[in-house]
């Protein structure tokens, strides 16, 4: 075994380091094994969108520590966020790392977990409700259908400083000989160029539904098309933390809607929609 494999062996009885994903905001959406861990937590580092009726899981004498990240906005360093969580272990604390969504989908969940087994501290992650499906599922839309999408991409709108980011020109042409759909996070103060570059490879009526604050009471939604992405954004009103989704399967959700607008006895969403 290499020295670079050394910290994968750890002693019986090794402080650990519990990644938990809250979901996409809907306390209910919690998985019960979620609960637990929360429940047995002596410190907790509370990612900015986790609400804050999920701490009511956490025990009274469990210390919360916000440790916000949100694009745009003032942020805790990813690297002083590393340091709490190995500090927080050493000193014998069982530590949850509460994340939006799920960890290991765009939650720096890798870049934590490589961190922590670095420092020789093991690692457990427990999955969550990713803000990308529960979007549009609240909408009654599938993210894949037998006869509109063939598959789901997972992308993120926000690249890292100095990154060239997305190939969004390739992945609208992988998306249309594919029949895949497109579900972007972090991706409306991009949208402009998101819109322009995915038009090259896909029609501008392609359906695109935009979710702000999925699964919570003051989820907002606005169902729209390609070439319309961002005047309907610019007019909705829709801001971060929203996701697009860009493919077929909206097509799902107008229909919804419809159904129930000519049903007054059927419960509607607040929607701008523009398709």
């Amino acid at each position: 075994m290499s020295q670079n494999d050394s910290y994968i062996i750890r002693p019986s009885g090794v402080s650990k380091c519990t990644l938990v994903g809250a979901g996409p905001g809907d306390p209910e959406l919690l998985t019960l094994k979620a609960v637990k861990a929360i429940q047995a937590a002596t410190v907790l580092l509370v990612d900015d969108l986790v609400n804050e009726q999920i701490l009511q899981h956490a025990s009274p004498a469990a210390r919360i520590v916000h440790v916000g990240k949100r694009g745009g906005c003032k942020s805790t360093p990813q690297a002083f966020i590393h340091q709490l969580m190995v500090h927080a272990v050493h000193d014998g604390e069982n530590v949850v790392r509460l994340k939006g969504g799920d960890p290991f989908i765009f939650g720096r969940g890798g870049e934590e977990t490589q961190h922590l087994r670095e420092a020789g501290i093991e690692v457990c992650v427990i999955n969550g409700i990713t803000s990308g499906l529960a979007a549009l599922t609240s909408l009654g839309a599938p993210l894949t259908h037998r006869e509109h999408a063939h598959g789901v991409v997972f992308v993120t709108g926000h690249a890292k400083c100095g990154d060239q980011g997305t190939d969004w020109r390739q992945l609208a042409a992988t998306a249309r000989d594919a029949k895949l759909t497109l579900v972007i996070y972090m991706g409306v103060r991009g949208a402009e160029t998101i819109q322009n570059e995915l038009l090259t490879g896909l029609p501008g009526n392609t359906p695109v539904a935009i979710i702000e604050n999925a699964s919570m009471p003051y989820q907002r939604q606005a169902l729209t098309q390609l070439d319309q992405l961002t005047l309907t954004l610019q007019k909705s009103g829709l801001q971060s933390p929203s996701i697009l989704v860009v493919g077929d399967v909206v097509k799902a959700c107008a229909q919804i809607i419809q159904i129930d607008q000519n049903d007054p006895t059927a419960p509607t969403l607040p929607l701008h929609a523009n398709m």
